[in-house]
Protein backbone atom coordinates (compact mmCIF):
# COMPACT_ATOMS: atom_id res chain seq x y z
CA UNK A 1 0.00 0.00 0.00
CA UNK A 2 1.03 3.51 -0.76
CA UNK A 3 1.83 6.06 1.49
CA UNK A 4 -0.37 8.83 1.65
CA UNK A 5 1.09 12.04 2.77
CA UNK A 6 -0.29 13.98 5.48
CA UNK A 7 -2.67 16.79 5.40
CA UNK A 8 -1.54 20.30 6.41
CA UNK A 9 -4.96 20.85 7.76
CA UNK A 10 -4.41 17.50 10.26
CA UNK A 11 -0.94 18.51 11.03
CA UNK A 12 -2.28 22.36 12.14
CA UNK A 13 -5.17 20.17 13.64
CA UNK A 14 -3.13 17.89 16.06
CA UNK A 15 -0.62 20.81 16.80
CA UNK A 16 -3.63 22.84 18.06
CA UNK A 17 -4.99 19.81 19.73
CA UNK A 18 -1.49 19.51 21.66
CA UNK A 19 -1.78 23.18 22.23
CA UNK A 20 -4.91 22.79 24.11
CA UNK A 21 -3.93 20.13 26.05
CA UNK A 22 -0.93 21.63 27.54
CA UNK A 23 -3.36 25.07 27.94
CA UNK A 24 -5.97 23.24 29.54
CA UNK A 25 -3.50 21.20 31.73
CA UNK A 26 -1.43 24.28 33.02
CA UNK A 27 -5.05 26.27 34.03
CA UNK A 28 -5.91 22.99 35.82
CA UNK A 29 -2.75 23.58 37.85
CA UNK A 30 -3.06 27.37 38.03
CA UNK A 31 -6.61 26.77 39.37
CA UNK A 32 -5.67 24.68 42.03
CA UNK A 33 -2.98 27.10 43.13
CA UNK A 34 -4.90 30.19 42.74
CA UNK A 35 -8.54 29.37 43.04
CA UNK A 36 -8.79 32.19 46.36
CA UNK A 37 -7.36 34.68 44.14
CA UNK A 38 -9.29 34.05 40.63
CA UNK A 39 -11.56 31.05 41.53
CA UNK A 40 -14.39 32.78 40.39
CA UNK A 41 -14.28 33.33 36.60
CA UNK A 42 -11.49 30.26 35.97
CA UNK A 43 -13.73 27.52 37.90
CA UNK A 44 -17.20 28.63 35.80
CA UNK A 45 -18.58 25.26 34.32
CA UNK A 46 -18.95 27.48 31.20
CA UNK A 47 -15.22 27.29 31.26
CA UNK A 48 -14.60 23.83 31.53
CA UNK A 49 -17.63 22.97 28.66
CA UNK A 50 -16.11 25.27 26.00
CA UNK A 51 -12.91 23.49 26.17
CA UNK A 52 -14.25 20.11 25.81
CA UNK A 53 -16.28 20.79 23.14
CA UNK A 54 -12.99 22.65 21.49
CA UNK A 55 -11.18 19.44 22.36
CA UNK A 56 -13.92 16.96 20.73
CA UNK A 57 -14.54 19.11 17.50
CA UNK A 58 -10.72 19.13 16.78
CA UNK A 59 -10.44 15.61 18.02
CA UNK A 60 -13.38 14.44 15.58
CA UNK A 61 -11.65 15.87 12.78
CA UNK A 62 -8.01 15.53 13.27
CA UNK A 63 -8.64 11.61 14.26
CA UNK A 64 -11.35 11.05 11.62
CA UNK A 65 -8.22 12.14 8.95
CA UNK A 66 -6.05 10.12 10.84
CA UNK A 67 -8.28 7.17 10.54
CA UNK A 68 -9.15 7.58 7.08
CA UNK A 69 -5.61 7.64 5.75
CA UNK A 70 -3.98 4.95 8.33
CA UNK A 71 -6.94 3.34 9.97
CA UNK A 72 -5.12 3.25 13.16
CA UNK A 73 -7.96 2.26 15.78
CA UNK A 74 -5.49 2.24 18.26
CA UNK A 75 -5.25 6.26 18.88
CA UNK A 76 -8.97 6.74 18.42
CA UNK A 77 -8.87 4.61 21.51
CA UNK A 78 -6.54 6.85 23.36
CA UNK A 79 -8.00 9.69 22.52
CA UNK A 80 -11.49 8.57 23.20
CA UNK A 81 -10.20 7.78 26.78
CA UNK A 82 -9.09 11.00 27.27
CA UNK A 83 -12.20 12.68 26.25
CA UNK A 84 -14.05 10.77 28.81
CA UNK A 85 -11.63 11.48 31.49
CA UNK A 86 -12.34 14.99 30.71
CA UNK A 87 -15.89 14.60 30.38
CA UNK A 88 -16.03 12.61 33.50
CA UNK A 89 -14.29 15.74 35.35
CA UNK A 90 -17.50 17.96 34.38
CA UNK A 91 -19.29 15.32 36.80
CA UNK A 92 -17.56 15.41 40.06
CA UNK A 93 -17.52 19.06 41.39
CA UNK A 94 -14.25 21.57 41.32
CA UNK A 95 -11.40 20.09 43.63
CA UNK A 96 -8.44 18.11 43.58
CA UNK A 97 -10.22 14.92 41.73
CA UNK A 98 -11.44 16.83 38.75
CA UNK A 99 -8.24 18.30 38.13
CA UNK A 100 -6.83 14.71 38.12
CA UNK A 101 -9.42 13.50 35.59
CA UNK A 102 -9.08 16.34 33.55
CA UNK A 103 -5.02 16.70 33.35
CA UNK A 104 -5.25 12.90 32.70
CA UNK A 105 -7.64 13.48 30.13
CA UNK A 106 -5.49 16.02 28.19
CA UNK A 107 -2.91 14.10 28.58
CA UNK A 108 -3.53 11.54 27.24
CA UNK A 109 -5.58 13.66 24.31
CA UNK A 110 -2.50 15.20 23.80
CA UNK A 111 -0.37 11.55 23.36
CA UNK A 112 -2.84 10.43 21.01
CA UNK A 113 -2.45 13.53 18.59
CA UNK A 114 1.62 13.32 19.59
CA UNK A 115 1.19 9.97 17.96
CA UNK A 116 -1.45 10.89 15.26
CA UNK A 117 0.95 13.48 14.33
CA UNK A 118 4.03 11.50 14.15
CA UNK A 119 2.38 8.94 12.23
CA UNK A 120 1.93 11.57 9.47
CA UNK A 121 5.00 11.28 8.12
Amino acid sequence: MASVPPSPLRKRLDRAGIALSVLCAVHCVFVLLMAGVFGGLLLSPAFHQIGLVAAVALGVVAFGIGLARKGSVDVLVLAGVGIALMAAALGVGHGPLEAVLTIAGVALLAGAHWINLRRAH
